[in-house]
């Protein structure tokens, strides 16, 4: 059970969580590009959505790629620290995934970290997001880039939803719930604290100082182009690895682009059921988190939930993702 504190801190089983404050009209979101750089145009027509629902916008700082990094890992950083450091900016949101937040974890430090800040990604930024997590205890939202799902705009396909998205930023009073729109795998009810990401990023923590601590959490794994043996590879490592040994239910994407190579062989369907359906958890199957070719929900991690897995699947949310 977690006893609320004052600004939002929560103490759950010892561990600090630290809420950032509502994002509302005329908010300052400071876009960032924490791994790849993203596609001018596209780039463009994000920055403009996210104008259009209201929020003041920091342009991405403009810097020398080097490979497929946006920018030296130092220039990311500084401005990763920078964004979060200044009193103006609100929250942060990346511009892409691709690869290399992996890169800013080694001697990261945050200083005023009891004063957490939104921060707005999927993708690759699940290694920073798990380390905010482990590190710090701050909620994220497992949400839309700018180059990834807001380009797009709201309601569209490989866009966003406009609903969860504003409700998870801007509700302080009270939870609310998500439809899932996925299928049941294993039905059921079960709490917890929602956790995870791409299935990819959360494996690769496995062995590093911030290693996700999934014991009694809401798992969320999603990822893309990956064939279904692949899917299996990695959950068969977080299972060996006893990450899903205490698990209370699991919320799995789509995954799009990872079909079965050969007609009549496994789906990652198939490959999801047999390995995690004898858990016993509650299972939910093929939400739009994530990556997805649907409109993407917005789903807080880090807060407590209850995962229904009746139907669609209904995942409510029992707490403020923010504080006013």
């Amino acid at each position: 059970m977690s006893v609320a504190r004052p600004g939002g801190v929560a103490s759950l089983d010892k561990k600090v969580v630290r809420k950032p404050r509502a994002l509302g009209t005329a908010s300052f979101l400071q876009a960032l590009a924490f791994a790849s750089p993203g596609h001018e145009e596209a780039v463009s027509a994000g920055l403009a959505e996210l104008e259009r629902l209201g929020f003041r916008i920091g342009k991405p700082p403009e810097m020398a790629s080097e490979g497929y990094f946006a920018g030296s890992v130092v220039n990311r950083k500084n401005e990763l620290l920078g964004a979060i450091e200044k009193p103006y900016v609100n929250g942060l949101v990346a511009i892409r995934g691709g690869y290399g937040s992996n890169y800013l974890l080694d001697e990261l430090r945050i200083s005023g970290a009891d004063k957490p800040k939104a921060i707005l990604g999927y993708s690759d930024l699940t290694s920073l997001q798990i380390y905010l997590w482990q590190q710090y205890g701050w909620v994220t939202f497992y949400a839309p880039m700018v180059a990834a799902g807001f380009h797009a705009g709201a309601g569209t396909a490989k866009g966003y939803d406009r609903e969860s998205l504003l409700t998870a930023l801007q509700k302080t009073d009270r939870g609310w719930k998500v439809d899932l729109r996925g299928e049941m795998l294993a039905a059921g009810r079960a709490e917890g604290r929602i956790l995870g990401g791409c299935m990819t990023l959360v494996e690769t923590t496995l062995g590093t100082p911030w290693e996700l601590d999934t014991d009694d959490a809401i798992l969320l794994l999603e990822d893309r182009g990956m064939k279904p043996w692949q899917v299996d590879r990695a959950l068969m490592h977080l299972k060996q690895a006893g990450k899903l040994k205490k698990v209370r239910g699991i919320v799995l994407g789509d995954f799009p682009e990872c079909e079965a190579p050969i007609a009549g062989s496994p789906t990652v369907r198939d490959v999801c059921e047999r390995i995690l359906g004898p858990s016993g958890v509650p299972i939910v199957f093929g939400a739009p988190v994530g990556h997805t070719m649907r409109p993407m929900l917005t789903v807080p991690l880090g807060v407590q939930g209850r995962l229904i897995a009746e139907g669609e699947g209904t995942l409510e949310i029992l707490e403020p993702a923010v504080v006013a």
